[in-house]
């Protein structure tokens, strides 16, 4: 550790003992729950019957423009638990495991360096190895009352039953009429996708009941006037096309915040009970305004900003989204929104939205969706669920709140796209997003420290220059050859995207990377000359293998296989004899590979 950062690192240890002496520190309530959006009543929402939050909106502040930054669960509370993007640290994909730099720590090892009782009731569900002992308590038995006499709190409690999976479980005793529910441009209106979309407002009235009674808790420990009480959703709805996708859709939460009488100088100027703000937040800010809200500065490795307390940062102008791999498949996607617009940059153009993603398919609407559109009877907005992407998307978010007007070619809109553009790509080079790498050289190129580390270090990250193959600058062919292993990964993606495999290809089928040989098969079994299918084949099982490889080269592998379709019949023999779990299991992630071999059998065989 560098001087400066063992200085710093005394300075705030020294800060937090004075800290913990003080008097009159605010306790601090997080109620949270899985998958719900601003889909409660205080966010205007008349469909909606939640008559706890409404009433603590009415005690608070509502912010109308919070993102989760991740569209699913794990990336987005590795965000909240670092106060980093997940894209800088590794810990991007849908599930995966990092480490942190030694000099960084999670927030609950902060806030109990600083004398308080920090405990957890009871997701977790981190992309990121704990750096020792991260809560007082972490169970489904957790609770405020467990700390000592007089002793501040921080508490979690966290409420399953708006989860995804609790949308699709039947039977079920229906208290919102279907018939009512609002059905977003994107979905086909059905029975079945109605019964979700009013199961998932049910569910969310049973949540809004359980805040309710941790809320009835407080008040009768006496606690109400000294605690700060946060509500927040995990990410949008767990219904298809918000959960998992980087609009606003998937990303904007309810985000509600308490402030008792005597802490109100730690609240905004504008802070009025049942007021409202329009500043940007999102969950890389949490960490931070935490800090703030006890009295600490921040440490400068955090990439969030404070908007509550001491410390508290003016707004900053946009916040951002990120999508990597979800489950067994793979893609990538960077988001960016300000007041009013939201912009997308798709970096897998090729990969259709809706990839077959094995949870995602146990909701009914997904299934009735798909196969609506298969039958045809889907209109041209449905339909693109299940197409492939343009590379860059605008919406007006004032005049489309369902995203479905894509105006990233409107001449009207390109100073808006430009300058979104850019911030989309200042924000990559600023936090040195990791991302642009193949998932096995994330963890290959970090070996002996961490993605952060690796990620910051020139030599062995070259960001601009991956970041522009990545965005499809310069010639594809020219760039096969690069020295740099990712810039080639991208090169032999741009052939994917422009669905074409020139015989350069060829010899990337020896590639010293594994990720630039996957690539490579993939693109010349699904587009080149009859002759390059055996070949192609022949290296896909090969990597496929996830005893003989590195787990992400198998998964990514496996994923090519799938993508030839019935391409893939001759192999079908060897695909069926595919290992389906690595030696080293982490049961998280390493059971994705199985699932996707299985399903590939399924389909070649009755093909």
């Amino acid at each position: 550790m560098s001087a400066s950062l063992s200085r710093r690192a005394f300075a705030a240890s020294a800060g937090a003992s004075l800290l913990a002496q003080s008097p009159a520190r605010p306790n601090i309530l997080w109620l949270t729950c899985e998958d719900t959006g601003p889909q409660i009543g205080a966010y205007g929402d008349a469909y909606a019957n939640t008559p706890n939050l409404d009433k603590l909106a009415a005690r608070g502040l509502r912010y109308d423009a919070c993102w989760s930054n991740a569209p699913v669960c794990a990336p987005a509370r590795t965000t909240i638990i670092s106060g980093l993007y997940p894209p800088s640290t590794g810990s991007e994909h849908m599930r995966s495991a990092a480490r942190l730099p030694a000099h960084m720590r999670m927030y609950p090892q902060l806030l109990r360096e600083a004398g308080y009782y920090a405990t957890n009731n009871a997701k977790e569900d981190y992309n990121l190895d704990k750096p020792g002992k991260v809560w007082d308590e972490s169970s489904n038995k957790a609770h405020w009352r467990n700390r000592a006499a007089g002793q501040p709190f921080f508490a979690v409690f966290n409420y399953l039953i708006t989860h995804e999976s609790q949308i699709r479980t039947r039977p079920h005793t229906f208290v919102h009429d279907p018939a009512k529910a609002r059905i977003p441009a994107y979905h086909p209106d059905t029975p079945e996708v109605r019964q979700d979309w009013a199961q998932y407002y049910d569910n969310i009235t049973t949540m809004d009941g359980m805040a309710g009674r941790a809320l009835a808790e407080l008040e009768k420990d006496g606690l109400e006037q000294d605690t700060i009480v946060f509500f927040y959703g995990d990410h949008g709805s767990g219904m298809p096309r918000s959960k998992r996708w980087p609009y606003n859709s998937g990303l904007q939460v309810p985000l509600l915040v308490h402030v008792p009488e005597k802490y109100r100088a730690l609240a905004p100027r504008d802070y009025r009970p049942g007021g409202s703000t329009k500043r940007l937040v999102s969950f890389v800010d949490l960490a931070p305004t935490l800090l703030s809200l006890i009295g600490i500065k921040p440490p400068e490795w955090m990439q969030g900003h404070a908007f509550l307390g001491s410390f508290a940062a003016p707004e900053q102008p946009y916040v951002y989204g990120f999508r990597g791999r979800m489950d067994e498949r793979y893609d990538m996607v960077r988001s960016v929104r300000d007041r009013r617009y939201v912009y997308i940059r798709n970096y897998m153009p090729h990969q259709i939205y809706g990839q077959h993603i094995a949870y995602m398919f146990e909701t009914p609407t997904t299934r009735v969706w798909k196969s609506l559109c298969d039958e045809g009877k889907c209109t041209p907005v449905q339909r693109r669920f299940w197409e492939t992407k343009p590379a860059e998307e605008l919406y007006d978010l004032e005049a489309d709140r369902d995203e479905v007007n894509n105006l990233a070619q409107s001449a009207a809109h390109r100073s808006v796209i430009e300058r979104m553009r850019k911030a989309q790509r200042d924000l990559a080079l600023k936090i040195r997003d990791v991302g642009f790498l193949p998932e096995d050289e994330i963890h290959s190129r970090s070996a002996g420290s961490t993605p952060y580390e690796m990620g910051h270090d020139p030599a062995r990250y070259d960001l601009p220059k991956i970041l522009r193959a990545a965005g499809g600058e310069g010639d594809p062919v020219k760039l096969l050859n690069d020295p740099d292993s990712a810039v080639r990964y991208w090169a032999a993606t741009t052939f994917l995207v422009r669905r074409s495999a020139p015989a350069e290809l060829r010899a990337k089928l020896e590639d010293s990377a594994p990720a630039v040989q996957v690539i490579a098969a993939e693109a010349l079994g699904r587009y080149g000359a009859p002759e390059d299918l055996a070949a192609a084949l022949k290296v896909l099982v090969a990597r496929a293998d996830c005893l003989a490889n590195p787990y992400f080269v198998a998964l990514r592998a496996i994923n090519g296989l799938d993508a030839l379709g019935e391409k893939a019949k001759p192999a079908l023999s060897q695909i069926r004899d595919l290992p389906r779990k690595p030696a080293q299991r982490d049961g998280r992630f390493t059971d994705f590979a199985g699932g996707l071999i299985d399903s590939i059998v399924r389909k070649l065989s009755a093909a």
